[in-house]
């Protein structure tokens, strides 16, 4: 994401890249750039930092950030619920988005599929379907779960309680009471998603299909415009897409 990050830079005006940090020390310069630690001296030629790091260096970024009053955009993930209310109190000294996945389409069916699940209502199972590329590792994927959780919180139900079974490289895989998730890992596919409803006697389908990756590095751009206006206090890619 950061090799991704730097090349969307350099493709729009209004953003200039400045300094880039990481938490260990490399001899290495990148775009003419120094790779620095990160430090107060680096982070104050900025107006704004984009992380996509691991939880230890966020916690490095804010607590330099929130010295310097810096905003900062966080797309890390593997929060603890520990960590993720350390980010809420750091928000209050300055303005952080914070997003597990930059996409807007996906932002926007995370939105949809908590809709429907809401309004389709109990005779409806629904199941989650995800390909990613064969190098990935985990599954389900991190966006699948927060697909899962969208439809739980649609239903107003905790999301570990509606956890179903998880399947891989299955061809078909059943609906059930639970969340069922199914993950394929094949090729180069940067990322499907897709969330099904049925009542046995109709489906509703909702999917969004990756074909570029700068797609998450134009989202945390985007996402940094937006944060540049906005006063201390901890964000989404739902408030930026202006979702209820």
């Amino acid at each position: 994401m950061g090799q991704q990050i730097i090349r969307s830079v350099k493709s729009q005006k209004n953003f200039k890249l400045v300094a880039l940090t990481e938490n260990r020390k490399i001899n290495k310069k990148i775009n003419g750039i120094q790779v620095n630690l990160n430090n107060m001296s680096t982070f104050k030629k900025t107006n704004l930092i984009i992380d996509f790091t691991v939880p230890k260096c966020t916690f490095e970024v804010l607590k330099i950030a929130s010295k310097l009053k810096k905003r900062v955009v966080i797309g890390t993930t593997g929060f603890t619920k520990k960590e993720e209310k350390l980010i809420k109190r750091y928000s209050k000294k300055i303005p952080i988005l914070k997003a597990g996945n930059m996409s807007l389409g996906i932002n926007l069916l995370m939105y949809l599929t908590e809709i429907a699940s809401g309004s389709l209502g109990k005779n409806f199972l629904s199941k989650v379907f995800e390909v990613h590329h064969k190098h990935k590792k985990d599954y389900p994927s991190g966006t699948a779960l927060m697909l899962g959780n969208g439809i739980a919180k649609g239903k107003k139900k905790d999301f570990y309680n509606l956890f179903g079974k998880k399947y891989l490289n299955k061809k078909t895989f059943p609906y059930g009471n639970k969340i069922n998730f199914n993950s394929i890992r094949k090729g180069e596919i940067i990322g499907e998603h897709e969330v099904k409803f049925s009542s046995g006697k109709e489906t509703v389908t909702l999917n969004h299909e990756a074909f570029d990756r700068a797609l998450y590095s134009e989202g945390a751009l985007s996402a940094a415009r937006w944060l540049m206006k906005k006063k201390p206090g901890l964000y989404s890619m739902r408030d930026l897409m202006n979702f209820k």
